[in-house]
């Protein structure tokens, strides 16, 4: 596994605009697993950001017999196979925020009451824009930072299960380590995005629910 370059990510010939509906795609093997319909709020050459609402129609990857991933004991969370399902996104919603070349997007949080909680950063391969969004594939280890500046690695027993049952090996554990320490490392300096005051976004009440197409899993990219 080897981190692309910002030159491998080129641009579509115009950005999304405010109010924009694309697909966020996570693949594996070429395959989506997870296919999320979100609304554009913000995308220039320094960052793009996408609102995912609550009620959102999206797909999520699930165990073969349609049970939740974890569901299955640890040992064999990475073993069963995963297909991918189509369900509604619950909570508040969910602002994503990617910025070019870096192997993890920043999700902001809130409650039903608009009370923030916080940063989860996805540890994920750099983006590939095409016409219709943006697919990557997740890393499995992440980030959670607190909205006093405290952080965390989150999910480090399913990093070591997913290289147990050879999905990564202990090269690609190491490069996914150093993505991390790469995101704590911007954690601490408190730049771009934490320093954006983006907990103060709100969706616009008039974007409807972005709808999940009939050919998610077969979209093609065109760039």
């Amino acid at each position: 596994m080897t981190e692309a370059t910002d030159a491998q990510h080129v641009r579509p010939p115009e950005a999304w605009s405010p109010g924009d509906r694309i697909l966020w795609r996570y693949l594996r093997f070429g395959q989506v697993l997870d296919c999320r319909p979100v609304t554009v709020v913000r995308d220039d050459p320094d960052q793009l950001a996408v609102w995912l609402a609550g009620g959102t129609r999206r797909v999520k990857p699930v165990l073969p017999d349609g049970s939740d991933i974890r569901s299955a004991p640890l040992d064999q969370r990475f073993r069963l196979g995963r297909v991918p399902a189509v369900e509604a996104w619950t909570g508040n919603g969910v602002l994503m925020l990617a910025r070019p070349g870096e192997p993890w997007s920043v999700w902001l949080f809130w409650s039903p009451d608009w009370r923030f909680n916080g940063w989860y950063i996805n540890l994920e391969r750099p983006r590939e824009r095409w016409s219709g969004g943006v697919d990557t594939e997740d890393l499995v280890l992440d980030v959670w930072v607190t909205p006093d500046r405290r952080w965390q690695f989150k999910d480090e027993d399913e990093l070591a299960a997913s290289r147990d049952a050879g999905r990564f090996d202990d090269t690609d554990v190491a490069e996914i380590y150093a993505y991390g320490r790469r995101a704590v490392e911007a954690v601490r300096a408190w730049g771009p995005p934490f320093s954006e005051n983006w907990q103060s976004f709100r969706p616009d009440p008039s974007w409807p629910l972005p709808e999940l197409p009939a050919d998610w899993a077969t979209q093609e990219k065109i760039i």
